[in-house]
């Protein structure tokens, strides 16, 4: 039996938990908060996170990072972005030489604008062959709801993305291989940034036009980053890409939807933050994002106006005039 661990016991972990325990793999959580494992190996529940949904049984939970790397084949990392580079450091001696490395996770690092397979790259020393990254539309609820989801695992290595692909296929998670990381991991970073701004306009009160102007252009600024960075154009018309930003703009079980809609409705961001159970990760990743664009000289106007209302104490309404904003005549879309 395939055994994974599986590194952060919120909602995206816990249900990804799911999907590998009903693919047949034995599944080990770790958490740092112990009466969150105890409710996992006693009651077969995580209520903070995902309540009412029941775990399989298989699923073990502990606090010893050791215990949960233990003979892993996988170990799958599914914590906040921006803490990944400190909790690595500590796992790094504790992880299978020959583990495939997996992250869950969709954001971008703040002060190197390094995505997360890098950071896992250079924390552990691991070839980019043993590093595989899952993206797509990943509502966790649904997912661990047993709804109909599809998924992209991608790794350079093919071989090493088709097993992933096998350990977490269930007949209601259906994931898809691909061997272009950088575009599912920007697809995935950039949709949070598009979110917030979609989020905003709703909470602003503007209508489907509005946000579907939004969804589009940013899904044109994400694949221009990506060009610029040498990504597969054809990502972001599939799931990590337009999949995974539909699904993050649309839904209100998304994270970064409803913290845009809370600044869009007047909330200040300092309560908005306090607000929020879990973190939104685009709120931090913007500025990172915008990092990235300025590097490799891609204009990105969503994105800078979405950090200078998130970081920059700029109203949402300064949102709005840029798509008004006076722009050169062009024939075509780009």
């Amino acid at each position: 039996m395939t055994r994974c661990a599986v590194f952060g016991m919120g909602s995206w972990g816990t249900a990804f938990s799911i999907v590998l325990a009903e693919a047949g793999c034995d599944v080990v959580m770790w958490g740092r908060r112990p009466e969150m494992a105890d409710a996992i190996n006693a009651r077969h529940e995580n209520d903070e996170y995902l309540p009412g949904i029941a775990l399989p049984t298989g699923i073990q939970a502990t606090t010893d990072p050791a215990k949960a790397a233990e003979g892993a084949e996988f170990v799958v990392f599914s914590v906040p972005s921006q803490t990944l580079r400190g909790n690595l450091t500590a796992w790094a001696p504790l992880l299978p030489d020959d583990a495939i490395l997996v992250s869950l996770m969709k954001g971008v690092e703040l002060g190197t604008a390094n995505r997360m397979s890098e950071v896992i790259r250079e924390v552990t020393g691991v070839s980019e062959g043993r590093i595989a990254v899952v993206s797509g539309p990943n509502l966790a609820m649904e997912i661990a709801q047993r709804q109909p989801a599809a998924s992209v695992v991608a790794c350079t290595d093919e071989e090493v993305a088709r097993r992933l692909q096998e350990a977490s296929h269930t007949p209601y998670f259906r994931p898809y291989t691909n061997t272009d990381v950088v575009g599912c991991e920007l697809g995935g970073a950039v949709k949070n940034v598009i979110a917030l701004a979609v989020g905003m306009a709703d909470g602003m009160g503007m209508g489907d036009n509005t946000k579907a102007t939004l969804i589009t252009r940013g899904l044109a600024e994400t694949a221009r980053l990506g060009a610029a960075m040498g990504a597969d154009a054809h990502t972001f018309a599939g799931l990590a890409g337009l999949g995974d930003l539909v699904a993050t703009c649309t839904s209100p079980l998304s994270r970064n939807r409803t913290f845009g809609e809370k600044i869009g409705r007047g909330m200040p961001i300092e309560e908005a933050v306090r607000d929020s159970r879990q973190i939104a990760e685009g709120f931090k990743s913007c500025e990172s994002v915008q990092t990235l664009a300025r590097r490799y000289g891609v204009e990105m106007p969503i994105t800078d106006v979405v950090v200078s209302i998130m970081h920059g104490g700029k109203p949402p309404s300064v949102g709005m005039a840029l798509l008004s904003r006076s722009a050169k005549p062009e024939r075509y879309e780009s």
